[in-house]
């Protein structure tokens, strides 16, 4: 709570800086309605700001050879994660000048709310992903043998992006605003859209034959557990040390100990771990549980993929088909 009151007040006195400078370039201070969108001026630059690596992949595939020359953003580019996030002035008045801005909507997003308030840019067309999906959205669950968190109520579980066919949802309605704010390349983006949901269809089949083919339908994380959509998408069982948005790096000796009976109860020979190098966790499950055979899998739940990475050729699609690749000999 300190935090985000931190945080409110930094945003209040960057908008306070801003009116009084002159930096918003003159543009209109009445925020309007911030979701209702409307079409780009001829000529003017189309501005997109994404916060996570999915989000700035779908539009980009989406863009294709990007014919309006839009200038497309991502936030979270240096490897912090969306739970530990902290805007700089720079973030917050790309966020508030944009045309299109794409964000997940849960906790962790809730100084947008700010943000988006005091938008300069009146016709800005916000997707709020959560928002997005409606009753697909789950909240967080806390399973068998999981350390608690310290929310008083409970919250939506953020990581949409790992279901592709939350993908899928969210890529249509990311074309839909994009040939709103640029009807000139309209068909061209529904084209590249579609053409993109097919893959990320294509991609799902996958996953549902190689899950119908699994000997094990039982995935366990000696880690955060930020796959429940996934699991969802083709109804596996699973246990885990915590929630997905947890800040926890510690686990009690009972839940070790649960997990590791849990190993061992249902001859699972792979305990999963998400992107990073503390695997402690994990590890500890697996000396602590009776088989010697137990390997350590990691599937990335791309919470810290970089510009970096980008500019190497990462792709949200390759990604997942890594990951499915990590599941099918976690499920072998």
């Amino acid at each position: 709570m300190i935090m985000k009151k931190y945080i409110s007040a930094f945003i209040a006195t960057v908008f306070a800086v801003t009116s009084v400078t002159g930096c918003a370039s003159g543009m209109p201070q009445n925020p309007g309605n911030a979701s209702s969108g409307a079409a780009a001026d001829s000529g003017d630059e189309i501005s997109i700001v994404t916060t996570i690596f999915p989000e700035y992949d779908w539009v980009m595939n989406i863009l294709g050879d990007n014919p309006a020359g839009a200038k497309v953003s991502m936030l979270l580019d240096n490897g912090v994660d969306l739970h530990s996030f902290q805007p700089t002035a720079e973030d917050i008045m790309k966020i508030s000048g944009c045309d299109l801005f794409i964000y997940v909507g849960g906790e962790s997003d809730e100084w947008m709310e700010d943000v988006l308030e005091e938008a300069v840019n009146k016709d800005m067309i916000v997707i709020n992903l959560l928002e997005t999906l409606g009753d697909s959205a789950k909240e967080e669950e806390i399973v068998e043998g999981m350390e608690g968190h310290d929310h008083e109520e409970p919250e939506f579980d953020e990581h949409v992006w790992l279901s592709l066919r939350c993908a899928s949802t969210l890529t249509d309605n990311i074309a839909k605003a994009l040939e709103t704010i640029d009807s000139a390349n309209a068909e061209l983006y529904r084209k590249n859209a579609d053409a993109y949901i097919a893959e990320l269809s294509e991609l799902d089949n996958k996953y549902e034959e190689s899950v119908s083919k699994a000997a094990t339908k039982t995935l366990l994380f000696g880690d955060r557990f930020p796959f429940r959509y996934m699991t969802d998408d083709y109804d596996l069982d699973y246990y885990a040390a915590f929630v997905g948005c947890s800040a926890e790096t510690e686990a009690s000796f009972e839940t070790i100990s649960f997990l590791a009976n849990k190993v061992d109860e249902l001859n699972l020979h792979a305990i999963m771990t998400i992107e990073g190098d503390n695997h402690k966790i994990a590890q500890t499950i697996a000396d602590t549980a009776t088989a010697s055979d137990i390997e350590i899998l990691t599937m990335d739940s791309m919470q810290s993929v970089t510009s970096k990475d980008v500019d190497a050729g990462a792709t949200y699609l390759k990604i997942m088909e890594d990951n499915l690749a990590v599941l099918d000999k976690a499920l072998m």
